[in-house]
């Protein structure tokens, strides 16, 4: 399974009194979003499913690829690493139970945390910046799952 884990593009800094869910992204991240969208477009199998926090600046970084999404509640800012895995039924023994490819659009810490957990390194070693990707395969070999970590993209490299 491919784990595709894409940060929210730079949003406007939350208000006194504003609701957090509510931010939505400056015209710098509507760019962010847009370069990103296009590389992924490019390279996300079409049977990809999307998945995003109902974060407004989430939903506005998902628009931009132009697929269906489903809004999910354990992608949402306060949601855990352990929330996202157990709703995409990643196990630390087994893995994920399918093939293919899954697209999670949210929030830090929790992205990289994921990361972390699935790459076995620190957290601190994972902190995903804003309008980035980072592409993880999982793979059986010999009874032992690998997670490689294949590419990290930045809006600013496209």
């Amino acid at each position: 399974m491919d784990l595709i884990l894409w940060r929210h593009a730079q949003a406007h800094e939350a208000e006194p009194g504003c609701d957090d869910l509510s931010r939505q992204l400056t015209a710098k991240g509507e760019g962010q979003a847009a370069r990103v969208a296009k590389w992924l477009d490019r390279q996300l199998p079409e049977s990809t499913r999307v998945l995003v926090s109902p974060a407004r600046r989430a939903e506005q970084t998902a628009r931009a690829l132009g697929r269906k999404f489903k809004f999910r509640d354990e992608l949402a800012p306060e949601a855990s690493a352990e929330e996202a895995l157990a709703f995409i039924q990643w196990t630390a023994e087994n893995g994920p139970p399918h093939k293919g490819a899954v697209l999670l659009v949210g929030h830090q810490p929790m992205l990289g945390q994921i990361a972390a957990r699935l790459l076995g390194v620190d957290e601190a070693a994972c902190d995903i910046r804003k309008g980035a990707v980072w592409w993880l395969r999982s793979r059986q070999r010999e009874e032992e799952l690998r997670v490689h970590l294949l590419s990290v993209i930045s809006p600013e490299l496209i």
